[in-house]
C-alpha cells in the first residue's frame, strides 16, 4: 500500500473468499501431514509425523490464541523446521497453505542465474526449472533476512482447510500457512517448533488483499 505523498491515492485491497475444506491425509500430503490417534504401542511408522527438529532446541507449548477471525492478510513459512499444530479441545479451526517455495541454491553462489537453474531442478520433481527461471528474471525471487531464497506465493495458491477431533496438522519445511483461524472467542492449541522458530528461520510476505475461509 502506498502512503506517500503527491497526491496518490491508496490501493484498494482485493478480497479473495476461499471455501474451506476438511483436511484429510491425502489432499494435505503436498503441505505436510494431517496426524490422527494411533493405539497405545502402535510402533513408529510413515503415518507419525515426520519431524525436522534437528536444527535447534525443540519447544512444545500450549499456545492460546484470541481474536483469530476468518480473514488473514498475511502468510509464513519457517526455512529450516517443521511444525505441529492441533487444538487442544478438539474444536473445528482453519489453516490457509501454500506450497512451500524455497529456492536452495549454493551458499557460494548464491541468487546467480546458473545457481537458480541448477537449484529449480532440484527443487521441482518434474525437473522443470522453466518457472524458477521466469521467477527469477522478473525478480521475483526474495531473499530473506534469514539467508534463504524463496518464491513468495500467489493467493490463487492459498487453500484453507479445516481441522477438528483428534487431529493434527503437521507442516513441512518451508509450507506457507496462516492461522490457526476459529470462529470460538478464544482457543488453545499445543504447538512444536523450534525455541527460535519466529526469529531464526520465518519469512512473511504480506499481500495487499484479504483472504478468508
Amino acid at each position: 500500500m502506498d502512503g506517500s505523498a503527491g497526491g496518490r491515492q491508496q490501493q484498494k485491497k482485493k478480497v479473495i473468499s476461499l471455501k474451506a475444506i476438511d483436511a484429510t491425509p491425502d489432499n494435505f500430503r503436498e503441505y505436510g501431514q494431517l496426524v490422527g490417534a494411533s493405539p497405545d504401542g502402535a510402533r513408529y511408522g510413515p503415518l507419525d509425523a515426520q519431524l525436522q527438529l534437528n536444527l535447534g532446541t525443540p519447544r512444545f507449548y500450549i499456545m492460546n490464541l484470541t481474536g483469530r477471525t476468518l480473514r488473514f492478510n498475511s502468510i509464513t513459512h519457517h526455512a529450516s523446521v517443521t511444525q505441529c499444530l492441533g487444538s487442544v479441545g478438539g474444536q473445528p479451526w482453519y489453516l490457509g497453505v501454500a506450497r512451500p517455495s524455497i529456492v536452495k541454491t549454493n551458499e557460494s553462489d548464491g541468487c546467480k542465474e546458473d545457481s537458480i537453474h541448477n537449484a529449480a531442478k532440484d527443487n521441482d520433481d518434474n525437473e522443470n526449472s522453466d518457472e524458477f527461471m521466469n521467477q527469477f528474471h522478473m525478480g521475483k525471487i526474495v531473499h530473506s533476512k534469514a539467508g534463504h531464497y524463496y518464491i513468495p506465493p500467489a493467493p490463487e495458491d492459498v487453500k484453507v482447510f479445516r481441522v477438528q477431533g483428534s487431529q493434527f496438522l503437521k507442516l513441512n519445511v518451508g509450507t506457507w500457512h496462516a492461522g490457526p483461524l476459529f470462529k470460538d472467542a478464544s482457543m488453545d492449541f499445543y504447538n512444536l517448533e523450534l525455541s527460535d522458530t519466529n526469529v531464526g528461520s520465518r519469512s512473511q510476505v504480506e499481500e495487499e488483499l484479504d483472504l478468508g475461509p
